[in-house]
């Protein structure tokens, strides 16, 4: 799974050796908190996620490469992974605002096998980003909508402003879902809003069931070998080149050969014969959610058509 270890924790021992110059340079949190005419207080939290983030953009931004077509503008850089704002294809410009990444990056840890978590209390931050990679605003979700790592690796946020409020104050719209399961052979761009990398390639195929450790996802998409992302890249939106549209969400890849172990998954077909793909990676299809939000962009798991699983 693909999650930062390293400039996190820099950072953190940063942070608690009382790292001032980091604190004083701090930003202060912008778009929706401050919609209201009174800035929230930086917490210890904050200051450590955009020192994170300060030394993502400085490190990304000397080999990151940049794809023709795709941009970074509506995705998130999260605490500990990559996301995206989206809306569903009937959203309307007055909801509330979405935010897209995977299950296994929840604050709270990841999601046990079987587990599905919805309409929980959050006040998650993400620094949302411009087409160029540059964090423009600091949104905060009021709702964990839903996260699970059974059968998909997926959790969507509710943030306290809508998709109108964010494009009037930043001029950045949402990633917009496709309702339609992509083909193989689609070209597609993987978008990390935490490194402010691009990595382009194809899909090369789907896994029927992948593997890794006490979690099974189904029809996962494999990339070809150029989409070799790398930690931190956890919950970035899959993008169809052609489109625009959101096909996926990237989650885990098989970093050295393990078989069916964590950061190590297996692809198991329909009569359980088991390949492992050293150097591979995956994202989880993002299609049966269209069918799970209704107007208001309220989740309803009982709709027609909505497949994905349930508490």
């Amino acid at each position: 799974m693909r999650k930062p270890l390293v400039v996190a924790l820099c950072a953190l021992a940063l942070a608690g050796a009382g790292a001032t110059p980091a604190v004083a340079a701090a930003p202060s949190p912008t778009g929706a908190d401050t919609t209201t005419g009174t800035a929230p207080a930086t917490s210890l939290t904050d200051v450590v996620n955009d020192t994170v983030g300060a030394v993502a953009d400085t490190l990304s931004g000397l080999t990151a490469p940049k794809a023709a077509a795709v941009n970074f503008a509506g995705t998130v850089s999260l605490s500990n992974c990559s996301g995206s704002v989206v809306r569903m294809p009937n959203s309307a410009a007055s909801d509330p605002a979405l935010v897209l990444t995977n299950g296994h990056c929840l604050e709270s840890g990841f999601p046990a096998p079987g587990q599905v978590l919805t309409d929980r209390a959050s006040s998650r931050t993400f620094g949302l980003l411009n087409a160029s990679g540059a964090k423009v605003a600091t949104l905060r979700a009021d709702r964990l909508v839903y996260a699970t790592m059974t059968d998909t690796d997926a959790a969507i946020y509710r943030l306290n402003t809508t998709y109108a409020q964010i494009k009037s104050a930043y001029g950045i719209d949402p990633l917009t879902l496709s309702g339609s399961r992509p083909a193989a052979g689609t070209a597609i761009s993987v978008v990390s809003g935490y490194w402010k990398r691009i990595y382009s390639c194809s899909v090369d195929g789907f896994a029927y069931r992948l593997k890794e450790g006490d979690w099974t996802w189904k029809d996962s998409v494999r990339y070809t070998s150029a989409c070799n992302t790398i930690g931190g890249t956890s919950g970035s939106p899959v993008v169809d080149d052609a489109t625009g549209k959101v096909v996926a969400v990237n989650n885990t890849g098989n970093e050295n050969g393990g078989r069916c172990t964590v950061n190590n998954p297996c692809e198991v077909d329909e009569n359980g014969g088991v390949t492992v793909r050293q150097g591979i990676n995956y994202a989880q299809q993002t299609y049966p959610f269209t069918a799970c939000f209704t107007t208001g962009n309220r989740l309803d798991l009982s709709a027609s058509g909505c497949t994905v699983p349930k508490p």
